[in-house]
């Protein structure tokens, strides 16, 4: 999967592109603001994004993922405090709260994976906070 990083803190950006590597994956760009993101978005085409909410320009993610939303490519929000998503999660899957556990990192990226790509997901791992609508059920047969 081709994965963008929105994340101003260099130290988290590189340790989330060597996690979503290690698990496979390509990283298409690492935006630091609103403007740079958008540049990946146009450039690169990304299918699934981590973005925090907030960036070296203020609150910014928001907006970056109403632009994801609209060009369908599904994200998750990383940050600090969850209380600054709006409630409809902009179109987010959900969120990561910071500080987060490789471990939980790693769990939660599988998990996306799997959805992203349509395939049968279990419950979403501790750590994933997902938004309204998104919940997974673990038997649809039923």
């Amino acid at each position: 999967m081709k994965i963008m990083i929105v994340e101003d803190e260099a130290l988290l950006a590189l340790e989330l592109e060597l996690e979503v590597e290690a698990a496979g994956h390509v990283v298409v760009g690492t935006a630091a603001s609103r403007k740079a993101a958008f540049d990946i978005i146009e450039a690169s085409t990304p299918e699934f994004a981590f973005v925090d909410v907030h960036l070296s320009d203020g609150p910014s993610g928001i907006e970056i993922g109403r632009r994801l939303a609209e060009r369908e490519v599904p994200f998750v929000f990383v940050t600090g405090n969850v209380k600054r998503i709006p409630e409809d999660f902009v179109g987010a899957i959900g969120a990561i709260e910071k500080p987060y556990t490789m471990n939980g990192l790693q769990n939660a990226l599988t998990y996306i994976s799997e959805q992203v790509a349509g395939g049968q997901v279990a419950n979403p791992p501790p750590g994933l906070i997902l938004a309204k609508g998104q919940a997974v059920q673990n038997d649809a047969t039923s």
